[in-house]
């Protein structure tokens, strides 16, 4: 079993906490995004609370461990690894607590490139602990406005996790797909799943739109988020989101393996 310390030395060496990639011009930015309510940065959530910049920058300081001070506005932001590994420890609880009732879950990540090893490993062995892993409204189009303007998507599963890939992609059910924070695939699923009659998810596992947009909708759901996605961290604050695990979520996709094994074991769902 990966042991706390490695796996802390771990988080380090990868650059997934102490000093990561995200700007803090990057966090900031979203800090006051979110504050103007945003829908791009909202991602799904329609928070309870007012939320502006400083409190933001103070949420984040305790549930991340970025600096506090409102004047640090450059340099690479700070994740402390001793709050990664007390949010995996929580993550690692909801998994457990939906294998030992076999709930049904859902998967689903805007992050395919990065984060798709890391889910599906999650998925095969819920699934072996007699879980259902939810597929609904699998290869079911979906529009979303970007940058670009309006693209549509199709919405596809790989190893039991949902993600988007661009019409006409190569590879079907391959890794690649596209990056997205919107809350719509989530939605879409969840609706395709009530239409049919269920069953519903009672555990929604990702990250981006996945979380908060399951986490609205009154779902229990768990994920990962960087310092520059504040929704996720105001969800768990005002209670619509369970868990969420600080982190950075654009790594290399073999950094999160020793992640996957230490979840697994702390729920008992290493095969």
């Amino acid at each position: 079993m990966l042991s706390t310390g490695a796996l802390r030395a771990h988080l380090l060496a990868a650059r997934l906490a102490g000093p990561v990639a995200t700007s803090r011009e990057e966090s900031l930015r979203s800090y006051r995004l979110f504050a103007a309510r945003d829908p791009r940065v909202l991602i799904g959530l329609d928070p309870e609370w007012t939320w502006r910049p400083r409190d933001l920058i103070g949420l984040m300081a305790d549930k991340c461990g970025v600096s506090a001070d409102p004047q640090h506005v450059s340099g690479h932001d700070v994740i402390d690894p001793e709050r990664t590994l007390t949010a995996l420890d929580a993550f690692a609880e909801r998994l457990a607590a939906a294998a030992q009732r076999s709930a049904p879950v859902l998967l689903g990540t805007g992050h395919p490139h990065r984060l798709l090893g890391f889910y599906a490993a999650l998925a095969d062995a819920l699934s072996a602990a007699g879980c259902t892993v939810l597929t609904p409204a699998h290869g079911h189009c979906v529009d979303i406005t970007t940058r670009f303007g309006l693209r549509t998507y199709n919405l596809d599963y790989v190893q039991g996790v949902a993600l988007l890939r661009e019409p006409g992609a190569p590879r079907p059910g391959g890794a690649t797909g596209a990056h997205t924070h919107s809350p719509l695939p989530v939605r879409l699923a969840l609706a395709a799943a009530a239409d049919a009659g269920g069953p519903l998810p009672e555990l929604v596992v990702g990250d981006h739109g996945w979380v908060c947009g399951a986490g609205q909708l009154g779902f229990e759901a768990i994920g990962l988020a960087d310092t520059d996605d504040p929704a996720l961290f105001v969800g768990e604050a005002e209670g619509s989101v369970s868990v969420v695990v600080p982190l950075d979520d654009a790594v290399r996709s073999d950094y999160y393996r020793p992640l996957t094994r230490y979840v697994l074991n702390r729920a008992c769902l290493s095969q």
